[in-house]
């Protein structure tokens, strides 16, 4: 392409390896936050309820997934402050800042004190320490994906952003892993210093993590504009300005993220307190289906560089849709093979579709001036609904006997406003790199 001549003429295209090295940090990167980010989902289900709160009943289960939500609301505000640098100062520096706050907030947290200590103090501490996390995670998919959007070719764009979302498969994975040895140590032990453990596990990554990020040069889209002083000064004007109805878009696209917290945290919740099924089995079923998601969403993506990004997404929120039922419905089936097989179409062949393919989706709409603002201001709104499905639906007697159906009626409702605003888009994959967001 044209401008990617230009480029090249100023050595600022992408070099052979570049997008290959801007995917592994961002995977590495995505797994290390959304490792911290899914330790605190589990332990929302499995642990706070009998740690910050009085007593382990229904409300301290309702208290404690709002506890999980709290990092949602600060995540707005987070992609606001974050974005502006991100368009500003570059991709790179604010990736580096979110890795740190991240791995800080949930090393504090396996530091709290618990309730029988300092009474509701307690819980306070937690939320606090979980609104860092959620000022961190507004920054990290939006700038992930925008630098591996900016290094990758224009015909691979998809499939290179896709191991944004892989990578935090990668972390829920290690996240489950962690808990699974946790879940099963005496209570007295559990409750005690055994749930701290993962959390601070998380500060070994995190400096790994680090070094790899800081090794990665900014886009050349991102340093030619730079370069040019063609740099917005505010970037929340342009983006409202020109992108608003992008923006609103984004934001209802981004609902289909709840299914991966009613997999991945209320689900857990309804196995153990409605169909009676171990924990450990229960947290064996995230792993088994984010592990075959490791390999779907790379597949996803090729096929979303082949036939557009629409398609494939719709594709995933409407099966999302299909499949929770079932998924809930087999938890009380009784037979474990049924689970696993049920789990692994549900997530790893459904939901990855529209998981992988939304970083390109979402991040094509912009342009390189507005794009990480773009999409951590959207995504981070949308995943409100995320944030907060667990404790609306554990509200609505969703973890009661019967509960599937209020849990499969607000999936499917949330999943059909993904899919119709995603139908609304221009598809964007045969659009070149320099001329998206126009």
């Amino acid at each position: 392409m044209k401008q990617t001549m230009r480029l090249s003429e100023r050595g600022l295209a992408p070099t052979e390896g570049t997008p290959k090295k801007a995917a592994l940090a961002s995977f590495l990167g995505s797994a290390v936050e959304y490792y911290d980010f899914f330790i605190f989902g589990s332990a929302a289900a499995l642990i706070f309820p009998h740690v910050f709160f009085p007593s382990a009943d229904a409300n301290a289960a309702i208290m404690s997934f709002a506890t999980f939500g709290f990092a949602y609301v600060a995540r707005p505000f987070g992609a606001v402050i974050l974005g502006h640098f991100g368009d500003k100062i570059g991709r790179q520096k604010v990736l580096l800042f979110t890795l740190v706050l991240m791995g800080g907030s949930t090393f504090i947290i396996g530091c709290l004190p618990d309730f029988a200590t300092v009474g509701w103090l307690a819980p306070i501490l937690l939320v606090l320490a979980r609104l860092c996390q959620g000022l961190s995670a507004a920054g990290e998919q939006a700038g992930a994906s925008s630098l591996t959007l900016e290094h990758a070719q224009d015909h691979q764009r998809s499939f290179f952003t896709s191991w944004t979302l892989t990578g935090t498969q990668g972390g829920q994975i290690l996240a489950a892993l962690i808990f699974i040895p946790v879940v099963a140590l005496p209570d007295d032990i559990k409750y005690g210093i055994g749930w701290r453990i993962p959390f601070w596990v998380s500060a070994i990554v995190v400096v790994i993590a680090f070094f790899i990020r800081r090794s990665l040069a900014e886009p050349p889209a991102f340093a030619e504009a730079k370069k040019n002083d063609q740099i917005a000064k505010l970037p929340i004007a342009e983006l409202l300005k020109h992108h608003w109805r992008d923006v609103v878009r984004v934001i209802c696209c981004a609902f289909i993220a709840a299914v991966s917290t009613v997999f991945g945290a209320l689900a857990i919740k309804y196995a153990q307190d409605v169909a009676h099924v171990n924990n450990t089995i229960t947290l064996w079923l995230v792993v088994a289906a984010n592990f075959v998601a490791l390999f779907t969403q790379p597949m996803f993506g090729k096929l979303a560089d082949r036939i557009g990004r629409k398609p494939v997404f719709i594709y995933g929120a409407l099966a999302s849709a299909v499949m929770t039922p079932l998924f809930l419905l087999s938890l009380e089936s009784g037979s474990v093979p049924l689970m696993f097989l049920v789990s692994i179409v549900y997530f790893a062949c459904g939901y990855a579709a529209a998981n992988a393919v939304w970083p390109s989706f979402y991040g094509e709409m912009f342009s390189t001036k507005v794009r990480f603002s773009g999409l951590a201001i959207g995504t981070q709104i949308g995943f409100l609904m995320a944030g907060f499905a667990p404790a609306i639906v554990a509200a609505m007697g969703g973890i009661k006997p019967g509960g599937w159906v209020q849990i499969s009626i607000f999936t499917g409702v949330i999943c059909i406003i993904a899919a119709v605003s995603a139908s609304t888009a221009k598809e964007t994959f045969k659009v070149p790199t320099a001329e998206l967001g126009r």
